[in-house]
């Protein structure tokens, strides 16, 4: 029997940071932070789908319906160690044609700046989506400049990250840190 595949229609960003003595606990206390905790979270890989709006968060989550089955394309980072900077990225490349699908990726770090893991993921994003449509670009170059070629193309039309960082509990409890597009 053929069963159709459901593409998502719309998509949301959110993002949170949770604390606790126990690792599984932060991790809950950073989904209930992003607004997903009630979700039964399906992870999938980096596609953008086509003809896919983008919404808020406030919107998005009240989406949700508790115990539903909820995709998403999730980062993740966490430490117990003290004052250790955390932080988990989401980056999103979407063509200019709209029919055409995009790129999202996760970037984890440690030691990095909220927004140098927010750009690294963004640029992720933009490189993948950059060879799937034949841009032509300088691998060495900055990303600066290396978003400048992209968007001078006309091919890709914006890229953009959400980025969750925090420091590590001075008192060695975990601390979580997740960034996450939803698919609705």
């Amino acid at each position: 029997m053929f069963v159709p595949q459901r593409v998502p229609q719309r998509i949301f960003f959110t993002k949170g940071v949770g604390v606790h003595k126990d690792r599984l606990a932060s991790f809950e206390l950073a989904l209930r932070k992003a607004g997903v905790e009630k979700c039964n979270l399906v992870y999938v890989s980096s596609i953008f789908p086509p003809n896919c709006k983008q919404i808020s968060r406030k919107e998005g989550l009240k989406c949700l319906k508790a115990g539903g089955i909820t995709y998403c394309v999730m980062a993740r980072n966490e430490t117990n160690e003290p004052n250790r900077l955390v932080s988990a990225a989401i980056g999103l490349a979407m063509p200019s044609v709209a029919e055409e699908y995009g790129y999202l990726s996760e970037h984890h770090a440690y030691g990095e700046t909220e927004k140098k893991t927010g750009e690294y993921a963004e640029d992720l994003a933009a490189t993948m989506l950059a060879t799937t449509l034949g841009i032509e670009f300088d691998v060495n170059a900055a990303w600066s400049e290396r978003e400048q070629t992209y968007k001078a193309s006309g091919k890709i039309i914006k890229t953009q990250n959400t980025c969750q960082s925090a420091e590590g509990d001075k008192n060695g409890l975990w601390t979580t840190t997740i960034a996450v597009a939803v698919f609705l």
